[in-house]
């Protein structure tokens, strides 16, 4: 099994064998090798829990979406994504990755929210934006934005 999944990131990556030898030789690696297909068959996503003030127009209910690697994945997020909001879920995304590479379900995150760092308008700031990690299978995530876009042009035909 680590062979296959070796030559796909030999190739992935742009290794040499010598470098790929490298990578393998660590044992984290290995381990993380396995997990890999359960991995990529999760998708992140962060949903707006709070916001006010935002200059890139965040709202409630707004979700952006990663895969289990944690690419963005642009084609299911909003046109705009405050870069200062999205700094902040870097952090949330690797501790959720480091939980599932532990064989712990990353929803049990004891801390699974962050914001912006902007303080907002009582503050001092401009505005504030709080979000929340939700580590969820892809295929259920694929279904509700599949139902989601139903309704939103049954909508638009009205």
């Amino acid at each position: 099994m680590i062979k296959n999944y070796a030559s796909f990131v030999k190739k992935h990556l742009g290794y040499t064998d010598e470098e790929m030898k490298v990578w393998l030789d660590n044992p984290r690696n290995q381990e993380a090798i396995l997990k890999a297909p359960a991995l990529l068959q999760k998708t992140i996503v962060i949903e707006v829990i709070e916001a006010h003030g935002c200059s890139s127009l965040h709202k409630i209910g707004q979700k952006i979406y990663f895969d289990g690697p944690g690419n963005l994945l642009s084609k299911l997020n909003p046109k705009r994504i405050c870069i200062y909001a999205l700094s902040q879920m870097e952090r949330l995304i690797f501790g959720a990755q480091e939980l599932f590479y532990a064989g712990i379900d990353p929803n049990e995150m004891r801390i699974k929210r962050g914001g912006c760092f902007d303080v907002g308008l009582k503050c001092g700031g401009w505005g504030r934006v709080v979000f929340e990690l939700n580590f969820e299978d892809r295929k259920k995530v694929k279904k509700e934005l599949e139902e989601t876009k139903k309704q939103n042009d049954t909508i638009n035909k009205d």
